[in-house]
């Protein structure tokens, strides 16, 4: 019996002094009433259209008006003028350019990005990006001519990027939205190249950058049929982490919570309160092993950045000749994707999108003190727009965020709750309730792009 007392009595006095008010934040109406403005007959339209150019192809014919990927590039240039006249010429477009040569593209090729921009009313600077590629590829990465439908690979990420475009211009935003088009990933994530610079260029301040590579499919080449969720990669450190920042970090953690990983988390929780039987499945990679995509130049630009990728690829329709092997089908054709799956990860990013740009900026100072003490006192910078701030803190083996206490101020003290213990974070809240991302302490975990990248 004095064993047992003795055991109660640890667990009594290290149990921690845990906030009552519920972590969940509240449901919007907006976001909800989003989810059922994206539509599957959207989609198939579009991305029928473009599996109609034949091939889409870095390299291929961009003089043509029916086939190549300059022909399917300026498509995608009038379906985002028409939606801006239906918002009241609501979207800039933009097509930023460069001329490259390299491995992949041995003769001087245009790299051409199309992007609509919607500016936010209240945070313009402030920059929430969806992004697809356009273009498509066969086995040989330099067959420019030969068929390559490019259905899934990347046209169910285009067509998300001009269905979110559809979608979100009807309504208004803080933050601006950008709806990026790219092209030449297959020749080495050229357009992401570009996008990230373009976006250094005009001083934007990138919250988020939403990668959708390869998302429509639904059927394995094993068999196995997975419908219920989407694959969200994050990077663990970020790509501009110093010799300096690497030290701290290791001493002091953070390998699991840079920006573009608490993005995940924050992707995963709105799929548990906005979509039904869907939910996002994070994969603690920057991507697919020993693969990537154009989120990858975004990173490496100091942006927080994540890739949508489905929840079971079938290799047998990505980068295939399109031919029947054995009664196989080869090949990347319209016929394999799901547009309801489709559908349900476009309607992600939407909410995504809308639920960044309605909050305020993440907080930005985010620094936590409580050495040799009981108590942790976390503390940050005042947020423009946020009427309020929350704290969180979790196990340092624990997934997601799972302790909070509400905060008014720009400091926190929470009792009982030491230090050495825990991981914390901090999330600005705007007077509707709308909520950011969690933000770790330090450099490991900020929004903010660092001032220069280190030397590569």
């Amino acid at each position: 019996m004095r064993a047992a007392l003795v055991v109660l009595g640890i667990c009594l006095v290290a149990a921690p002094a845990f906030a009552a008010d519920p972590a969940k934040p509240k449901a919007q109406p907006l976001l909800r009433s989003l989810v059922s403005e994206v539509k599957e007959a959207e989609l198939r339209a579009a991305l029928t259209k473009l599996v109609g150019f034949g091939t889409r192809h870095t390299l291929s014919d961009t003089v043509s008006d029916t086939r190549g990927i300059g022909a399917a590039r300026r498509w995608v240039q009038k379906n985002f003028e028409e939606i801006s006249r239906g918002c009241g010429g609501c979207l800039q477009i933009e097509t930023p350019e460069q001329t490259v040569t390299g491995n992949r593209v041995p003769t001087p090729t245009k790299i051409v990005d199309v992007l609509a921009i919607q500016r936010g009313t209240t945070d313009p600077d402030r920059v929430i990006i969806i992004a697809g590629h356009i273009d498509s590829r066969i086995a040989d990465v330099l067959d420019a001519t030969s068929d390559a439908p490019g259905a899934d690979d990347d046209g169910s990420g285009t067509v998300a990027v001009i269905e979110a475009a559809r979608v979100l211009s009807k309504h208004k935003f803080p933050a601006t939205l950008v709806f990026a088009v790219l092209s030449g990933e297959e020749q080495g994530l050229l357009g992401g190249k570009l996008l990230a610079q373009y976006a250094t260029e005009h001083n934007w301040q990138v919250e988020a950058d939403l990668n959708n590579d390869i998302i429509g499919n639904t059927n394995g080449a094993n068999g196995v049929v997975e419908k219920s969720y989407v694959r969200v990669f994050s990077e663990g450190t970020r790509s501009t982490e110093t010799a300096e920042e690497a030290n701290r970090r290791r001493y002091n953690g953070g390998e699991v919570d840079s920006p573009s990983r608490n993005l995940a988390r924050f992707i995963s929780g709105l799929a548990d309160t906005y979509l039904t039987k869907f939910r996002a499945r994070m994969i603690y990679r920057t991507d697919r092993f020993g693969r990537g995509g154009d989120q990858v130049p975004v990173l490496a630009e100091g942006y927080p950045a994540v890739r949508f990728t489905e929840a079971i690829e079938n290799y047998t329709r990505e980068h295939q000749d399109v031919r029947n092997v054995n009664g196989v089908q080869h090949g990347d054709l319209l016929e394999a994707v799901d547009f309801p799956y489709l559908a349900q990860v476009t309607r992600l990013n939407v909410v995504t999108m809308a639920a960044l740009a309605m909050a305020p900026a993440p907080p930005t100072g985010v620094k936590i003190d409580g050495a040799v003490s009981l108590d942790t006192t976390v503390s940050w910078s005042a947020v423009p727009g946020a009427a309020s701030y929350r704290v969180w803190w979790r196990d340092t083996t624990a997934p997601l965020w799972t302790n909070s206490q509400a905060a008014t101020g720009t400091t926190a003290k929470l009792q009982n709750v030491n230090i050495d213990d825990w991981f914390f974070g901090v999330t600005a809240i705007s007077a509707d309730g709308y909520e950011s991302p969690v933000v770790f302490p330090g450099p490991a975990g900020s929004f903010t792009k660092p001032a220069a990248a280190p030397a590569r």
